[in-house]
């Protein structure tokens, strides 16, 4: 399994909406994000910590690999 990268929140929002994930709402730099029932919240910063970054993926409900592929493409 993969390491998850040290990525920024516009990176994560623009691999999530490769996957099909579209911005439901803003709030400051908060977005929460929608795939269906599906849903996320990323927070737009210069660096988003691994551990957030694991947690967002949680739930997407996304594997890493899926991420780093959609990061990748």
């Amino acid at each position: 399994m993969p390491s998850l990268p040290h990525v920024s929140g516009s990176e994560i929002v623009r691999a999530l909406e490769r996957l099909g994930f579209v911005v439901a709402r803003q709030r400051g730099s908060h977005m929460v994000l929608r795939r269906g029932t599906a849903g996320c919240v990323v927070s737009n910063h210069r660096e988003v910590k691994v551990g957030t970054l694991a947690g967002v993926l949680k739930q997407a409900g996304l594997t890493t690999e899926e991420f780093i592929n959609a990061l990748r493409s």
